[in-house]
């Protein structure tokens, strides 16, 4: 009976702290979605995903904040910064349907592929060539080629990339984004675009869906129908990217001996995939779908505000300037290619 007793507390004994710190972590990353509807609320053209990186990076440098975030509270916020990433991307699928495609024509699929193409390998490429640690290459280009935080969080699944590396990315493409919401707007009318074809320019060149959103809307409805759609095509582009990160680690763990396998399509790909063919067959309410949009943006909240919460600031200015004209790099490459490919397909 001893032994018994002895085995069932070192059974449990581990899961003991971590569980009230993983609910103090998610507690956490609660509050900060709250806080960040409310500033959206406040502030319509502040997207509540940008709100949420915000706050976590601020939590984490406030005097009184910093400790928790770094010690009793990061199992939660880790927790948030995965596991609820994961179940954000899924219902993210619910966005896209495959008329939607269809309705953009080949014309449009072919620039938008051809932009997320140059944009990923051209920003992987040059991080590498900057030096820069870890993952950051990798994940900063796909936020940029395709989504944003939702894609350096998928990507960063698939290979296993070390949280600080994520959370880098997550500050620098927000910032980007961010930047963005002010300064196209300003440039429609320098660059000839009419609505229409900004919207377009908009939904091939900016990061995250909120932003897409802010920024198109200062155009009125017709540049954001261009936008959500041409931005939705791009999100579709994840399943594939990931599941060529995914199997490129694959074939890479395959050679060392006692490796673990890894799926060559991580299970929240397959389920953003049913998402979307769920979505396809038109089964599903209007209702349904304005609850999974809300759902998947609490999500997706609460996941940034975790991921957010791990940068840091000090850690991150010695790779700053690199990391800083990596951004602006990346940022010339998908804004000129994307304007470029919209005039050839509108002209």
């Amino acid at each position: 009976m001893a032994l018994l007793r002895e085995r069932s507390a070192a059974a449990t004994a581990p899961d003991g702290p971590v569980a009230p710190a993983r609910r103090t972590g998610l507690a956490l990353a609660a509050l900060g979605v709250a806080v960040a509807w409310g500033v959206h609320r406040l502030l319509p053209a502040v997207p509540m995903l940008t709100a949420a990186v915000v706050l976590g990076i601020v939590a984490a440098h406030l005097p009184r904040l910093r400790t928790v975030v770094r010690t009793s509270a990061r199992p939660g916020l880790s927790c948030a910064g995965k596991r609820l990433m994961r179940a954000g991307i899924v219902l993210l699928g619910l966005r896209l349907a495959f008329d939607d495609i269809r309705a953009l024509g080949w014309a449009t699929v072919l620039m938008v592929f051809g932009v997320v193409a140059v944009t990923l390998l051209g920003t992987w490429w040059l991080g590498r060539r900057l030096g820069l640690p870890g993952d950051q290459p990798l994940l900063i280009a796909a936020g940029y080629a395709v989504c944003g935080a939702s894609a350096i969080g998928a990507v960063g699944e698939a290979r296993g990339s070390d949280e600080r590396d994520a959370a880098t990315s997550v500050a620098l493409v927000t910032l980007c984004g961010t930047l963005a919401i002010a300064v196209l707007p300003l440039l429609q009318g320098v660059l000839g675009l009419d609505d229409a074809e900004f919207g377009r320019w908009v939904g091939a060149s900016v990061h995250d869906v909120g932003q897409v959103v802010a920024t198109a809307r200062t155009a009125g409805a017709p540049a954001l129908g261009e936008a959500v759609l041409v931005k939705l095509m791009r999100v579709a582009l994840l399943a594939p990217i990931v599941a060529a990160v995914a199997l490129g680690v694959r074939r890479g763990r395959g050679r060392a001996a006692g490796a673990p396998r890894v799926p060559l399509v991580p299970l929240f790909v397959v389920g953003f995939l049913a998402a979307v063919t769920l979505r396809s067959t038109g089964l599903l309410p209007a209702s349904a779908l304005d609850a999974a949009h809300i759902a998947q943006e609490l999500l997706l909240a609460a996941a940034l505000f975790g991921l957010g919460s791990a940068v840091d600031l000090p850690a991150l200015t010695r790779t700053g300037a690199r990391v800083a004209v990596l951004g602006l790099c990346a940022w010339v490459v998908v804004a000129g290619l994307s304007y470029a490919g919209v005039l050839l397909i509108s002209r």
